[in-house]
């Protein structure tokens, strides 16, 4: 398999080529993916990786060359959102025989993938992720579920078959209202969030359950929320708690944990039943 790596959102830091290469390199010779990064990978123009324009030329560079088998986003940040609407109408039926992995910002456009029905959408590690502590391991869970649909790579579900989604918490809130928001009814959705205090995770977790279409999912599962800053005063309740208390508010099953998040120990969820 070829898998095309693009940076949506911020750019990436120069030596995770060099060491995502070299681990590759390592690889039985068997499971050993082709891999390419798109110059756009370390562009920088503000806080971007190159401006949106630059962005979406690569992401479209990929998604619509035949000879990739994947789209690997490199990082997140903060980004995808701004390319959704020139990316989705600019697909081929390339893009269509795809697999896109990624997560946090980029769940911008898994979302809007999954909801246009373009390629096999998951959330998962990324090539960024090597730089993290014991980040080669994140990265081998990606590449073993790209290349090999590694089964062990996946994040247990709570409901067997149902189909699934994953999401960061606020991403997902700041996709309300917007067109690329998919359905979820009938959706194990599996929620993480990093660095956000816990008023602001019951804040989007109220908004997030609002949602008619998320009202029929088949549940919650919460993932990590960690690390979580201190509030002053003390808020009171523990991210599970809140998961808890706004699941039964809405009427949506709370199904436990979630072997997800901001983190090398993070799983892939693919979108959708797989």
């Amino acid at each position: 398999m070829k898998i095309g790596i693009v940076a949506p959102g911020g750019p990436i830091a120069p030596e995770v080529e060099e060491k995502l290469s070299a681990l590759v390199a390592a690889l039985p010779a068997a499971h050993r993916p082709e891999i390419w990064f798109h110059p756009q990978c370390v562009a920088s123009s503000g806080h971007f990786a190159g401006d949106d324009a630059t962005r979406a030329a690569a992401f479209l560079d990929v998604a619509n060359d035949p000879e990739f088998g994947a789209v690997w986003f490199a990082r997140g940040g903060y980004g995808s959102f701004r390319i959704v609407e020139a990316v989705l109408p600019a697909l081929t039926d390339a893009a269509r025989d795809k697999l896109y992995l990624g997560y946090s910002d980029v769940g911008a456009l898994n979302a809007a993938l999954y909801r246009a029905g373009i390629g096999r959408v998951a959330h998962g590690p990324m090539p960024s992720d090597i730089n993290r502590d014991d980040g080669e391991a994140a990265v081998r869970r990606a590449l073993a579920f790209l290349t090999d649909g590694d089964a062990s790579a996946r994040a247990p579900v709570a409901v067997p078959g149902a189909p699934t989604a994953a999401f960061n918490i606020t991403i997902l809130a700041h996709l309300i209202g917007t067109p690329a928001l998919p359905d979820l009814s009938g959706h194990v959705l599996m929620l993480e969030e990093v660095s956000e205090r816990m008023y602001r995770i019951d804040r989007a977790l109220g908004q997030i359950t609002s949602v008619p279409e998320i009202r029929r999912a088949a549940g919650i599962m919460l993932g990590r929320c960690a690390p979580i800053p201190g509030n002053d005063p003390e808020f009171g309740c523990t991210e599970e708690e809140v998961a808890r208390y706004w699941c039964e508010r809405a009427g949506i099953p709370y199904l436990g944990r979630a072997d997800i998040g901001h983190d090398a120990a993070n799983k892939v969820v693919p979108f959708g039943a797989w």
